[in-house]
């Protein structure tokens, strides 16, 4: 497809979605922002002055104004900062430092740009500005100032906050202004992953060491705001700076953001280009909320994760980089919130990833004002952790042996209570079972009848054995013989028949 077709056909379909939203109140159109970093002027362009929810693409506002004070000499970037209370309780992403923990200003920009630490953002706010509200102010003064229109900044770190936003206009004009007013702070942008410790983090930008060029800025994520990026690219001496918000994951995010490139390397934006401060502004009053599309209860919890977020060109795929282009262009809105969020998860990016990702580069970071400092400190929180973990174990083995404890007292004292059998007994009327065992003599089961009596008396070798059906009865007590009632004569009657017998024998004799 030629440039001049394919630049008609995304006319048309930019035109299409500009209906499509003013038709229905409830279609919401992901903001699309391509755009030629020197001359500001708009390459490609959807709801680009729409209100957003930023996430943490908040820190750009952050950094700048960080990178503002300095420039004007009222910090340095080894100005030490210090982690409150209030700081170290931000949820994650985040460093996991302890209140009072110190570090410079400079390792803490470049925290806040690859780890996207919101702890450390919050700790910038509330040293740099006096308070979070304080560095609230200043980061809308400065929006102001360098001509963002559309945003409203309440936190440093752009953790949610319904009164918080921004546009995809106002985030280029952003990238455009950290590039163009601190060119000495470019590589903060691009630094593939921080080394603290023995731990190598990994920037979130899915784009960087993946996307041949890419060299900036930073990304975001949060239910209601969806996947967002500040992205840029340069080729043969050409920077471009893309912003794409309200993708579904990180992987789709960074997939549309290199068809976005590529689209946009491969036009010449005439004199007649729109600028950045030329396009109109948005009839939203307040942001879109992305949450029932973003975080679905059903599905395991997205995360803005850069290692797992990449990707091969259209082409890898065995499909046109026109062809790519045109069906992500096609991202407008039908007359549905639900429809229009299911067409920016294109089937067409299913089957496509960016390249692998190019070997980490880690930046050394600290806490202290040296490296030296930072690795006594680290020893010492590393040990005092070490330290709370055993007494947390400890604590939880003491309870264990407790409770173990508490419920043998309370089988003991269950015992105690239980009223005797007799007693019982007595107390219910009704008889006290019979004991299994009486007199020494073993129980037999009701069930054993069919058990047969051992065999009391040896088996003589050769002898028959017994057959245990064979053996009978003893027979009953028989009566009494004559002869034995004749034993039971008195001794005296019997004296007397013997002493006649002998003499009857006498007579005989003589």
């Amino acid at each position: 497809m030629s440039n001049g077709l394919l630049r008609r056909l995304v006319v048309g379909l930019a035109v299409a979605a500009g209906l499509l939203g003013a038709g229905s109140a409830s279609a919401t159109t992901a903001p699309i922002l391509v755009v030629d970093v020197d001359s500001g002027k708009v390459i490609y362009g959807q709801a680009a002055t729409d209100p957003w929810f930023p996430a943490s693409i908040t820190k750009l506002m952050t950094t700048y104004v960080a990178l503002d004070l300095v420039r004007q000499g009222k910090l340095s970037l080894d100005t030490l900062l210090t982690i409150s209370p209030a700081a170290a309780a931000e949820p994650p992403s985040k460093m996991g430092f302890r209140p009072g923990t110190k570090l410079t200003l400079d390792n803490a920009l470049k925290i806040i740009m690859v780890k996207s630490a919101n702890d450390v953002a919050w700790a910038i706010g509330e040293n740099l500005g006096g308070s979070v509200e304080g560095f609230a102010q200043m980061m809308n003064e400065t929006a102001q100032r360098i001509g963002m229109r559309e945003s409203r900044w309440t936190n440093p770190n752009g953790l949610p906050d319904a009164r918080q936003w921004t546009s995809a206009r106002d985030m280029a004009v952003l990238g455009r202004a950290l590039i163009r007013d601190f060119p000495e702070s470019r590589a903060l942008f691009s630094i593939s992953a921080i080394q603290f410790g023995r731990s190598v983090m990994a920037n979130h930008n899915g784009l960087l060491g993946r996307y041949a060029g890419a060299d900036g800025m930073k990304t975001g994520f949060i239910c209601s705001g969806g996947f967002n990026v500040v992205a840029t690219a340069t080729r043969n001496g050409r920077r471009i700076l893309t912003v794409v918000m309200g993708q579904p994951s990180a992987r789709e995010r960074d997939l549309k953001a290199a068809d976005l490139f590529d689209y946009g390397f491969s036009q010449s934006p005439g004199w007649g280009a729109q600028t950045l401060d030329a396009l109109p502004s948005s009839g939203l009053s307040e942001p879109p909320d992305m949450r029932p599309y973003i975080c679905d209860r059903k599905k395991p919890m997205p995360v803005d994760e850069g290692q797992g977020a990449i990707t091969a060109s259209a082409s890898a795929a065995g499909a046109s980089a026109d062809n790519a282009n045109a069906q992500l262009m096609a991202a407008a809105a039908p007359p549905s919130a639900a429809l229009a969020f299911a067409t920016m998860n294109s089937a067409a990016l299913r089957n496509r990833a960016l390249p692998p990702r190019a070997p980490l580069q880690p930046i050394l970071v600290w806490i202290g004002r040296d490296p030296a400092e930072g690795a006594i400190a680290l020893n010492e929180q590393e040990e005092a952790e070490k330290a709370e973990k055993a007494a947390k174990l400890a604590e939880a083995r003491k309870a264990k042996l407790e409770a173990v404890a508490a419920k043998r007292e309370a089988a003991h004292q269950a015992k105690a209570a239980a009223p005797a059998p007799k007693a019982a007994a007595k107390a219910t009327g009704k008889p006290e079972p019979k004991k299994a065992l009486a007199r020494g003599k073993a129980g037999v089961p009701a069930t054993a009848s069919a058990y047969a009596p051992a065999e009391s008396t040896p088996v003589m070798e050769g002898a028959p054995k017994l057959k245990v059906g064979a053996v009978k009865k003893p027979a009953a007590k028989a009566a009494p013989k004559a002869g034995a009632k004749a034993e039971n004569k008195p001794a005296g009657a019997a004296a007397k028949a013997k002493a006649t017998k002998a003499a009857s024998k006498a007579q005989a004799d003589e």
